[in-house]
């Protein structure tokens, strides 16, 4: 049963973290130029974590439903329990706290990106630990398609970033 609460706990987290994502952007949004490439991006992105959101909320509805926690975890992986405790610190704040809103007022567009780019990178990680923490059959090509997503998001945002200096 403590095993489940955390893996419902983890799960919660990353569903926080694609929110702040989505508040994120249209915050961002907000802040670019009126009908700039960067804006549209920003909206883009924002709809995008909305998806995340609900993949996430949906596996963890099926953590709950679920009557066999070893169905859930993956048993091939985190024999000394190591990935379970990274996710658990990161969970508690103790590595980079995912759940707090950077303050981007006064920001340039070009910080902006910056920190979207940082953000993402950050949620990778995170959601690396989920994937190798899950077995198959619970959703790591769930997990696995989000990573993805998030790693264009930053092709994305490195090009806007491009697009604005003129480099």
């Amino acid at each position: 049963m403590n095993v489940k609460f955390n893996i419902d706990e983890i799960f919660e987290m990353a569903e926080q973290i694609e929110r702040n994502g989505q508040n994120f952007y249209r915050s961002a949004e907000k802040m670019m130029r009126t009908n700039s490439e960067s804006q549209k991006l920003m909206s883009l992105l924002a709809d995008m974590e909305i998806k995340h959101e609900k993949v996430f909320a949906d596996m963890r509805k099926d953590i709950l439903k679920s009557d066999k926690i070893e169905s859930i975890l993956n048993p091939e992986f985190d024999p000394d329990g190591l990935a379970s405790m990274y996710l658990h610190s990161i969970v508690d704040g103790k590595v980079f706290d995912l759940t707090k809103m950077p303050v981007i007022e006064n920001e340039t567009p070009e910080g902006i990106l910056k920190m979207a780019i940082e953000r993402e990178k950050d949620s990778i990680i995170f959601y690396l630990g989920i994937k190798e923490l899950i077995s198959k059959d619970f959703g790591q090509d769930k997990v696995d398609l989000i990573i993805k997503e998030e790693m264009g998001h930053i092709v994305y945002l490195s090009d806007e970033i491009k697009k604005i200096t003129g480099e």
